[in-house]
């Protein structure tokens, strides 16, 4: 049995991800079966069939290849699958949803498996409840995709955030070979499946408890280990767990702040290392200063109507809704999920705050932790170079002191700030190039902005949450589409990946 794993992992990536991308389709297709949409049924059942024999020829065509440069091979893979894999996905939904084109599948299923969340379909009554389960799952994957490749892909190469904990000169263990590339697929999957698995259905059974129906609570159980965002019902409040579902969810978005609860390798033992961790030490300053800003900002407009004898209801209780709202919705874009509290709307309504749509896009830029599901900047650079403007203003009333904390602390202070720093600019560039192919097809200047923070930070809500006016992806061109697809894949995968392909080291022969 072991031996046979080790053959099937010794396959391209890409190549393993048809496979279960073919396995998954069953699990839509047995829900159909079950709720009786026997026209939905045969949709999956069938791309499954097809794609799984698909699959088998590519798998008997590649069995022999040698592979001379794995990391290249494993990078390449890596965008083939959030660029190209897609395709597959999007032929079940395209048959099930006849009165759509298969360009808004094909984009459908990329904000999916990026784990971004943006729906071209935004009446959830339009699509089948197998096919938002089939959304919901993707994601789902799409983040358990991304957790292993950080641990086998980018931490050896010192991609996706490690970068800033090495340094610039910091040590590469690199990838040897394909064996060692198999072997360490097999290590991280084997670690992270169980943990990913089991923390889904402690959270899916939580919602059922707190009242929601079966699918909408594996969906929104999914999203948010995900952090994709994808609801069957418009969001929570669609929902029937009401506060103690967000008490529930709150509690799992954590796990997108840092990386020390799943992967297990890096997390050491104790909770002193959990609370001496830099993300999470960072995630929380961010929530409590934000949620405690926003909550005076409604505290103030309550007493103000308040004085008017506009409000009824009593303003303390108003207050502390709007006080949990602000907590959560703050946490859930911070972690690039986007869900909004059902408290979220209330507390604007009576303190006559507008939308805050730059505070929202704000929290997604920054993002969540590293070799986690959120995307974002990452909390670990943002904090790299804020330890490094610190010493920088230490030093300029002290200039002969000497930084302390040990070298781990100091390398993070100087080659991780540099590293950070080339990072942010990158994102800066990609982010300005993203709008400007936005206006160059006709789109105004803010939806321009909200579409490439929206695609780049991989956090699809921004586009209903923090426009003035909630943005119509299926209204859009086919170049905008395609390009919001393009920002979704280099959001989800980073700039530094990209040039990392583009390196004269991996076109060498």
């Amino acid at each position: 049995m072991g031996a046979m794993s080790g053959r099937l992992l010794s396959l391209p990536l890409v190549v393993i991800l048809m496979g279960l991308s073919a396995f998954a389709m069953y699990l839509p297709a047995a829900h159909a079966a079950v709720t009786r949409d026997f026209e939905v049924m045969r949709a999956f059942f069938q791309s499954a069939n097809l794609l799984l024999v698909l699959t088998a020829m590519i798998a008997i065509a590649t069995a022999n290849r040698r592979v001379a440069q794995p990391e290249r091979s494993y990078l390449l893979a890596l965008l083939a699958a959030f660029a190209g894999l897609p395709v597959f996905l999007a032929v079940p939904f395209a048959i099930s949803v006849p009165d759509t084109v298969f360009l808004n599948a094909y984009v459908e299923m990329v904000s999916a498996l990026t784990t971004t969340g943006a729906s071209l379909y935004p009446d959830p009554a339009r699509l089948p409840e197998s096919v938002h389960l089939w959304r919901a799952l993707v994601g789902w994957l799409g983040g358990l995709l991304m957790l292993v490749a950080a641990m086998a892909i980018f931490a050896p190469m010192n991609l996706g955030g490690f970068e800033v904990l090495s340094g610039a000169g910091g040590r590469r263990a690199g990838i040897a070979s394909a064996e060692d590339g198999a072997r360490r697929l097999r290590r991280a999957a084997a670690r992270l499946v169980p943990v990913y698995a089991g923390l889904t259905f402690v959270l899916w059974v939580g919602l059922l408890l707190a009242g929601d129906r079966p699918l909408v609570a594996v969906s929104h159980a999914m999203s948010v280990l995900s952090t994709s965002g994808i609801s069957p019902v418009g969001g929570l409040s669609g929902g029937q767990s009401g506060f103690w579902g967000e008490l529930l969810i709150f509690a799992m978005l954590f796990f997108a702040v840092t990386r020390q609860g799943l992967h297990r390798e890096q997390a050491g033992r104790g909770a002193g290392r959990l609370l001496s961790d830099p993300e999470l030490r960072l995630a929380v300053l961010i929530v409590v200063a934000v949620s405690l800003l926003l909550f005076l900002r409604h505290w103030i407009g309550a007493l103000e109507v308040a004085q008017t004898g506009a409000a009824q209801a009593s303003p303390l209780r108003q207050g502390l809704a709007a006080l949990w709202g602000g907590l959560f919705t703050v946490l859930s874009f911070l972690t690039t999920t986007g869900f909004e509290s059902g408290a979220w709307g209330a507390a604007r309504q009576w303190s006559g705050l507008e939308t805050p749509g730059l505070i929202l896009m704000g929290l997604a830029l920054v993002g969540g932790g590293v070799a986690t599901t959120a995307g974002g900047v990452r909390l670990l650079r943002v904090y790299a170079l804020y330890k490094h403007g610190m010493r920088e203003m230490e030093r300029l009333v002290h200039p002969s002191s000497v930084g302390g904390a040990g070298s781990a602390a100091r390398r993070l202070r100087r080659q991780g700030a540099q590293v950070a720093w080339v990072f942010f600019m990158l994102f800066v560039l990609s982010l300005t190039a993203t709008v400007l192919l936005f206006t160059l097809n006709g789109e105004d200047f803010a939806t321009a902005l909200t579409l490439a923070v929206a695609g780049l930070s991989t956090t699809g809500p921004v586009l209903q949450a923090a426009a003035e006016t909630p943005i119509d992806l299926g209204a859009l061109s086919g170049f905008s589409r395609l390009t919001f697809a393009g920002a979704m894949v280099l959001g989800r995968l980073e700039m530094l990946v990209i040039i990392a392909l583009l390196a004269p080291d991996f076109w060498r022969q």
